[in-house]
């Protein structure tokens, strides 16, 4: 009798360690597969994206460049214009004056 419960205790044992190696082995197939429908949906949705993409901007529109500065005056029409302002009391003896020698000055 005593052989016969030694018996049943290690197929006990034994059918015990198959079912939980096969439990583990069932949950491994179960989260693997999950991982697998997870990387398809993000790879799914990626290429959603991917086609729905707005197009890139437009690239950036430069300002036109300004225009050309006036061509300078040369000393004696300046001088002519100040003497024109003066004749035509316009601006003062000083101012005359004070506009001449920064002329002058360059």
């Amino acid at each position: 009798m005593v052989f016969r419960r030694r018996a049943l205790v290690r197929g006990a044992m034994v059918g015990g360690a198959a079912y939980y190696a096969g439990r583990r082995v069932n949950q491994g197939e179960m989260r693997e597969a999950d991982q697998q429908q997870r990387i398809s949906d993000l790879e799914a949705q990626a290429n959603m994206q991917q086609q729905y993409a707005p197009p890139p901007p437009p690239p950036p529109q430069y300002a036109p460049p300004p225009p050309p500065a006036a061509p300078q005056k040369s000393t004696a029409e300046q001088l002519m214009a100040l003497k024109e302002l003066l004749d035509a009391n316009l601006i003062t003896e000083a101012e005359f004056a004070t506009e001449k020698a920064k002329v002058l000055k360059g």
